[in-house]
């Protein structure tokens, strides 16, 4: 079962739901910005992607400059930010097991299906 953190108006997050689903892969879909992920699971998913906390934000979103927040913060600070403000979260985003991909290309996420 993969979790796919969703944002239906996005239209790279449609594509990798589409991509998934037509690869007959088994999802589960939380639309995080009504659903937000709390910060324990912020942080199981920024252990499971392997990259620095900036890598799974959406750095270009109002939200980031209007919290006066930085690249290089440090990661508790970012992780805290996107669980208060799931809109800051980079998108989409699937977790299977201990592992997860960020959709960016959507192609990216078919490297949970092996």
């Amino acid at each position: 079962m993969i979790e796919y953190w969703h944002n239906p108006r996005c239209s790279k997050s449609r594509q990798g739901l589409a991509l998934l689903e037509e690869r007959g892969a088994e999802v589960q879909v939380r639309r995080y910005l009504e659903d937000a992920p709390s910060l324990e699971e912020l942080r199981s998913t920024h252990a499971a992607l392997g990259v620095s906390a900036i890598a799974m934000m959406r750095t270009g979103e109002a939200r980031f400059k209007e919290l006066g927040l930085s690249k290089s913060d440090p990661d508790a600070v970012l992780l805290a930010a996107m669980a208060e403000n799931p809109v800051l979260i980079e998108r989409p985003l699937a977790i299977k097991g201990d592992r997860a991909v960020i959709g960016r290309p959507p192609e990216d996420l078919l490297s949970l299906l092996d």
